[in-house]
């Protein structure tokens, strides 16, 4: 293996748990794979040392990312092999079986890269099905030597298929089976409440599994709405696309309101509204850019209860913060627009980019142009995601609740 130098500077930040080197803390690439000094040719297991050659730990190599070393391990003796990944892997397992031991949620994140100390790799469980994502070539590159013993503690947790699924942002996904018969759509519970799973088209790997306890807070919120009410609580839900917010909340009482560009994720969400024995037709789906069709509601004078946002990244990466703030501004301000007064705005980002005090200067009185409301309760992701504490990009998702 060749071994990557790392700056003294770029060591403090590994030694305190961050589980990426950046390139310019590399100072030097030498050894078994690299030419006359240069980096390793593709990704590879590489030793990581200091500038004096002494043996730190192990790592993949990314000749072409930003991150040029994910780091495994900093114990000198640490060998990167599948033995590792198994082991980290059932230690992960073992977390779930206590996570959800009531048997009342069947999809959930079995194994979160960076924050279960397997950067580049995550695992998501529906039902019986495993799909795998790998972030980047480079750790594509080493995984099946890695991987070669996933699938006895797998099938020991009741997965009987593991798809490996492929494509770059923008692109058609593909799905390929590493062991058991391929699948394109399963049926999970979540807390009890069933829904259908397109893991052939879906988003990420197949649904957003980091919002399951913020979709379990709003089918409460509304309950408690509609106690005090009386009355069936207006609930309009955007970027809505397999529906959970708005299963959620039909369920406790709601009428509900769901917004989304993609009209194949209508599709799947009133497949899940049938399955969980909620009539669809009592409720209206709207194929419909939100940022237009906010603009004609709030001219029709239209006002819901209960308002949620959760759109896709705005800030994909530091330098499109900046428009992605600006992008949220004008996305709670077309929000508050049509929220009823009383009424409750959940608001949501899933830009890594975009911190909680950053977020939160996109919902304050000019912003929403409206100075009735308070910042009741902010939620991250849930224990099934686990992070690192000197990794906060890995603390992403942010929701507020605002009343």
């Amino acid at each position: 293996m060749a071994d990557v130098a790392v700056s003294r500077r770029g060591l403090d930040s590994g030694r305190r748990g961050h589980p990426w080197l950046f390139r310019s803390a590399v100072v030097q690439v030498f050894g078994a794979g690299a030419s006359k000094g240069g980096p390793p040719v593709g990704g590879s297991i590489v030793n990581i040392v200091d500038e004096a050659g002494q043996a730190l730990g192990c790592g993949i190599w990314d000749p072409v990312s930003p991150i040029a070393v994910r780091v495994w391990s900093l114990d000198p003796s640490a060998r990167l092999d599948s033995q590792m990944f198994r082991a980290r892997l059932e230690r992960a397992i073992e977390v779930r079986r206590r996570l959800f031991a009531d048997g009342l949620t069947t999809a959930y994140r079995l194994l979160n890269g960076e924050g279960d100390r397997v950067p580049a790799f995550v695992v998501d469980r529906y039902a019986d099905v495993a799909v795998l994502r790998i972030d980047g070539d480079a750790a594509k590159a080493v995984s099946a030597e890695l991987l070669r013993d996933v699938e006895a503690p797998l099938r020991a947790h009741g997965i009987t298929t593991l798809l490996e699924r492929t494509g770059r942002r923008g692109e058609a996904p593909e799905i390929r089976p590493l062991f058991g018969p391929a699948r394109e759509k399963v049926e999970v519970k979540e807390h009890g409440i069933p829904f259908i799973v397109d893991l052939a088209r879906g988003q990420k790997t197949g649904a957003f599994l980091d919002q399951r306890e913020n979709r379990r807070r709003i089918g409460e919120l509304v309950a408690r709405r509609a106690r005090s009410s009386g009355r069936p609580v207006r609930v309009l839900n955007l970027f809505s696309y397999t529906g959970g917010f708005s299963l959620h909340a039909a369920l406790a009482g709601g009428t509900v309101t769901s917004v989304d560009v993609a009209m194949a994720a209508h599709a799947t969400a009133q497949e899940s509204f049938r399955l969980a024995g909620v009539d669809p037709r009592a409720h209206t789906f709207v194929s419909a850019d939100c940022f237009a069709w906010l603009e004609a509601a709030a001219k029709r004078g239209d006002r819901w209860d209960v308002v949620i946002s959760d759109p896709p990244s705005f800030a994909p990466s530091e330098k499109a913060k900046p428009k992605g703030l600006a992008a949220y501004r004008s996305l709670h301000r077309a929000c508050a627009d049509v929220l009823a007064e009383g009424g409750t705005f959940v608001a949501a980002s899933c830009s890594s980019h975009v911190t909680a005090e950053d977020f939160a200067g996109t919902l304050d009185d000019a912003a929403l142009g409206r100075a009735d409301l308070r910042l009741l309760e902010q939620f991250g992701p849930p224990a099934d995601h686990p992070t690192l504490p000197a990794f906060p990009e890995g603390r992403y998702l942010k929701l507020v609740v605002l009343e």
